[in-house]
């Protein structure tokens, strides 16, 4: 197999790259700019039934190594080939965000584009940090995604003996 050509910091430098281009050329008024978008729109297409046909001849233990590497993910979301529908990407990415939050993260549901995510409580984060890591990682995943919503977890109520709500007021 041959090595990976570019790091993931230089694809990030193209991607960025690429997207300036493609606003110059959005901007780009007449029949020239609009001649450029469908020569875009057209390769992409083509690029995308290429991926599809690499997918689907693809054995499976090929396929997983797709589905892990965030480039490939990416580009099957965008062509709307991803064979894992978008709650189980959120859920793998959210089992190996456990151990580094200290606690359980779950998927509560996806509406509207909108993922709703239950960090847990008192897992030594600040809830404003455990959300910006669990919104990072699930839009990595599923960048379809127009948003993620932190859900507080429920903290277990406190145990009041009955007695102690019998005593009068003021007695230990």
């Amino acid at each position: 197999m041959a090595d990976q050509r570019l790091d993931d910091p230089q694809v990030e430098q193209r991607l960025t790259r690429l997207d300036d281009l493609l606003a110059q050329v959005e901007a780009t008024p007449g029949p020239a700019g609009a001649l450029a978008m469908e020569a875009v729109t057209a390769l992409a297409e083509v690029y995308g039934e290429a991926l599809a046909r690499a997918l689907a001849a693809a054995p499976p233990a090929a396929v997983e190594v797709m589905l892990g590497d965030p480039l490939l993910g990416h580009l099957l979301v965008l062509h709307g080939i991803h064979p894992e529908p978008v709650e189980r990407r959120i859920e793998r990415v959210l089992e190996g965000l456990h151990p580094g939050l200290g606690g359980e993260v779950s998927l509560v549901g996806v509406a509207d584009g909108v993922a709703a995510v239950r960090l847990p409580a008192g897992c030594g984060h600040t809830t404003a940090e455990a959300a910006h890591v669990v919104r990072e990682a699930v839009l990595a995943v599923a960048p379809e995604l127009a948003d993620v919503r932190p859900v507080a977890a429920a903290r277990a109520p406190a145990f009041v003996p009955l007695d102690a709500l019998r005593r009068p007021a003021g007695t230990p």
